[in-house]
């Protein structure tokens, strides 16, 4: 029913850990394939494209839907519906990234406006960055930049405009960050003309509650304990919950069952905790989604 285009590239091994966690693992001949297929009747085909492409294929019609960043979605102007931020990035979950402005660390300038006019610039993202400094009144020369656009810096231009998670490699080129001209995450984007289509609408929303839910998973765990009625209270008070914990009476008179979900990084000093304040049976176990 919906073809699905998917980045290639630095997104590509966690795009495809995603799709398997959420039951939609895609399946390839080899590593190398940029077309596989993913056994479930909503999804007819996925292609792997480079995820500057992504937004303009899906705004044309050759996909229903793409997995790409909000920055290339500016960046392109696609007529786009953005399904859902997917929280991840190359590095994993959680890591969202910036479109920067960056310039010789040794530079007086600490911000875009200090910019002098005639500036070079060289960047991946030209229509944003002439986009921010027309807004400023500044005129400049950008240039597109297909790579190693670091290491253009000084001699070729003055200043790059580059996406970053953490700066560090910017700073390892002694560079600084003086503006970020915009934050961005993965997104889930669909084709307006397949967005409202009812069956692929149906398709669609499936898929975002079992991508979501699949994201909501990683980095938690269940556990499950037993407690005396005697310190019920005094355990609940240290139980961390996502809401609140379940609470269910034993067979055992005078003892209950709790079920709880905790982020795993926790976990080392969680259970020594829940002992001491007389939790007994401890179970950690493995969750795949977190459906609200």
């Amino acid at each position: 029913m919906l073809r699905l285009a998917i980045p290639k590239g630095s997104l590509e091994e966690q795009t495809l850990k995603l799709l398997e966690a959420a039951d939609l693992r895609v399946r390839r001949g080899s590593s190398r394939d940029y077309h596989g297929r993913v056994a479930d009747e909503r999804i007819d085909r996925v292609s792997l494209l480079r995820p500057q492409e992504i937004p303009v294929f899906v705004q044309d019609g050759f996909f229903d839907l793409g997995v790409t960043g909000r920055d290339w979605v500016v960046e392109t102007g696609a007529d786009v519906e953005i399904l859902a931020s997917l929280d991840y990035a190359k590095s994993g979950v959680g890591s969202g990234v910036k479109v920067v402005l960056a310039i010789p660390a040794q530079s007086p300038a600490e911000r875009a406006a200090d910019l002098p006019a005639g500036s070079r610039i060289s960047t991946e993202y030209p229509n944003l960055t002439a986009g921010h400094f027309a807004k400023l009144g500044i005129p400049v020369r950008v240039f597109p930049s297909y790579g190693a656009t670091e290491a253009k810096v000084p001699e070729i231009v003055d200043a790059i405009v580059d996406v970053s998670e953490t700066g560090s490699t910017l700073r390892a080129h002694g560079l600084k960050v003086v503006e970020t001209l915009l934050e961005s995450e993965v997104v889930l984007i669909a084709g307006r003309a397949a967005a409202a289509d009812p069956a692929k609408r149906r398709a669609m929303d499936d898929i975002v509650t079992l991508l979501l839910g699949a994201l909501r998973a990683q980095g938690r765990v269940l556990i499950k304990l037993n407690v005396s009625e005697e310190r019920l209270k005094e355990l609940l008070e240290v139980l961390p919950a996502m809401k609140s914990p379940t609470v269910a009476p034993l067979s055992t008179e005078g003892s209950y069952a709790l079920e709880t979900v905790v982020e795993k990084a926790t976990v080392n000093t969680l259970i020594p905790m829940l002992k001491a304040h007389g939790a007994t049976d401890i179970l950690e176990l493995p969750i795949s989604k977190i459906v609200p």
